[in-house]
């Protein structure tokens, strides 16, 4: 029978214990489950024999008991803010506390801390020095550099020169997470693990000390040494030109180490662990979750985010699209590691056993719904390649891009005893479609067989410049999807909604741009309800773009909406059709010197006059 990892001393004791090898600390609530990253590590080095343990959201504002329960583990304490950025997870777009929180039982707020991942941090080393602090995480993984953070207004320098830990594991890291208890579980010091691929590390010993250590690793990296924290204070400039050398690096297979200099400090990210192979992946997925949250939360209250996946199924990792805006590529790879389908399959098989399933499987996909299995032709190209995206600008040649396998695994899934529909989650992106990959095929497929009435897509902006700024599609590649959903849906007698996903305030987006796009979207007929104002997060172009005014990828000047008035008069735009959102939209475009917008979206002002009540 399938057991949870221990989250308290009585299941310790229970299990025999004297001890414990790795204590994870997280910010989230322990949900056994293959789509929450610390069960992912402690799955994985459970299988390797290793005894590990969850702390999940303690209490870091009394005695500290919370870290404290199970002593100074054998080997390392990992450290998590949990499956979100905290700051994301805690504030909107215009920096206002959230009253809620997903990751959490009933949805309550409050169970962890501002910037977890560096409380955590501290707190541990604080109350047991001597052992090693590693972190790792969405968090930790996108500040692993100096970079810009939102909430406070300013450049931070890399999390490993902001908190005591000891070691930081970035990106997917099952493979590296072994290989460092494999060393300290033989008595290697901390300093043996800076040789290893996909961390980052923080030395005083100087920069011919780190020329050592990148000399051990296995492809022997170049070293790049980017401009120091102090000099991206001082310059803008000087920040955007470290992050085309980052984003250029990270997109490669066989990237370089960087090196960022942090006053008489160094902070050095060696290259990533090549690709995940099916293999690879498969193990990952097959370890023996329970895939359920831990029965200490049942009078607590359902906890949301595992609502939302319960019933969905992760088929691939990474993601090639390049989308200015996202972190996906930064932290999970811009290669597809895909699961083999029997792995798939089999984990579909566990959904239906489950007592409470009814049938519907909410998603089958991926950070997007339709790259799995995708791969470049030629691998040698693939290795060389720095490219942000394969299909931004255009679709590159060496990309396999057939969907054919996914029409496929879907027909073969629907088909599986106890499974009613199968329905598509993820995002689609119809900027891979071709008549020759079976895109538009594929799509079709999905419209007719995958939707349960509305299919979201995401052309984010109506505007060229826009579109350009955040790596996206023409909008007449919406224009067109449109119309073939609108062409299948006529044949099929189905009377099903496509439904247009924007952001405002995107670098780039002047409001004269979101007075085009509502101009537009009342032309098509559209209410919207899928829409975002932009929220800066670390290690994005989009991010830089906001904070240094230029695009890194040209080196020139670009305009940016951040005061909140800005932002609010962009968001605005997205309303013309609430008449209480009228008068305030008026008067924006008028003061911005744009009255020609006003008649075409809400009309000539009118005075209100109260309906006079008929009973009367």
């Amino acid at each position: 029978m399938a057991h949870f990892l221990p989250i308290t001393l009585d299941e310790v004791r229970r299990l025999g214990w004297d001890a414990v090898d790795v204590v994870l600390v997280t910010g989230d609530a322990y949900v056994d489950h293959p789509a929450f990253g610390t069960a992912v590590i402690g799955r994985t080095l459970e299988a390797a024999g290793y005894r590990v343990a969850i702390i999940p959201q303690p209490n870091w504002r009394d005695d500290l008991r919370d870290f404290r329960k199970f002593g100074a583990p054998r080997l390392f304490f990992g450290v998590t803010s949990g499956a979100m950025d905290s700051m994301v997870n805690h504030y909107t777009a215009a920096r206002r506390l959230r009253h809620d929180d997903a990751y959490t039982p009933g949805g309550q707020a409050g169970f962890r801390p501002d910037r977890a991942t560096y409380v955590y941090a501290r707190i541990l080393k604080q109350l047991y020095p001597t052992v090693p602090v590693i972190l790792a995480g969405i968090e930790a993984s996108m500040r692993r550099l100096a970079h810009y953070d939102y909430w406070d207004d300013r450049l931070f320098p890399s999390i490993l020169a902001d908190t005591p830990a000891d070691l930081l594991n970035y990106g997917m890291g099952e493979r590296t997470t072994l290989k460092m208890a494999a060393l300290l579980a033989q008595g290697q010091p901390i300093e043996a693990l800076y040789s290893l691929p996909q961390v980052a590390y923080k030395t005083d010993k100087g920069i011919q000390f780190v020329r050592n250590q990148s000399a051990s690793i296995t492809q022997n990296p170049p070293i790049i040494e980017l401009h120091s924290f102090e000099e991206c204070c001082r310059s803008k400039r000087a920040e955007a030109e470290n992050y085309q050398i980052i984003e250029r690096e990270s997109n490669k297979i066989e990237c370089a180490t960087l090196v960022q200099r942090h006053a008489d400090s160094w902070v050095v990210v060696n290259p990533p662990e090549p690709p995940m192979s099916t293999e690879e992946i498969d193990a990952s997925f097959d370890l023996p979750y329970t895939r359920l949250p831990h029965p200490k939360y049942k009078k607590r209250g359902a906890i949301p985010a595992y609502e939302m996946i319960k019933n969905s199924v992760n088929i691939h990792r990474g993601c090639f699209g390049g989308c200015s805006f996202c972190t996906i590529s930064a932290h999970q790879g811009k290669q597809i590691a895909s699961r083999s389908e029997r792995s798939i399959i089999e984990e579909v098989k566990i959904l239906t056993q489950r007592e409470d399933f009814n049938g519907v499987i909410t998603d089958l996909g991926g950070p997007s719904a339709n790259m799995y299995r995708m791969a470049g032709k030629n691998k040698e190209l693939c290795r060389r390649c720095a490219r942000y995206s394969c299909i931004q600008p255009s679709i590159c040649p060496n990309l396999h891009a057939d969907h054919r396998p996914l029409v496929a695994l879907y027909k073969k899934v629907l088909a599986m005893p106890g499974i009613k529909h199968v329905y598509i989650g993820s995002g689609i992106r119809c900027d891979l479609f071709t008549e020759q990959n079976g895109g538009w095929e594929y799509f079709r497929h999905v419209v007719l067989n995958h939707v349960s009435g509305r299919l979201k897509v995401a052309p984010e902006h109506t505007s060229s410049k826009v579109l350009s700024l955040m790596r996206k599609p023409s909008f007449e590649l919406f224009l067109e999807t449109k119309s073939r959903f609108d062409a299948i849906c006529r044949q099929a007698g189905l009377k099903y909604q496509l439904i247009p996903y924007f952001i405002s305030s995107h670098p780039g987006c002047q409001l004269k741009d979101m007075a085009d796009l509502a101009v537009e979207m009342k032309r098509l007929g559209y209410r919207l309800e899928q829409i975002q104002d932009f929220t800066p997060t670390p290690m994005t172009l989009s991010t830089e773009m906001y904070y240094t005014g230029i695009n890194p990828e040209t080196m020139q000047p670009v305009y940016v909406a951040t005061t909140p008035d800005e932002k609010k008069a962009q968001n605005l735009m997205f309303f013309y059709y609430k008449r209480e959102c009228q008068q305030a939209i008026r008067q924006v475009l008028h003061s911005h010197h744009l009255d020609n917008y006003i008649t075409r979206l809400i009309g000539p002002a009118k005075p209100y006059t109260p309906r006079r009540d008929r009973r009367l």
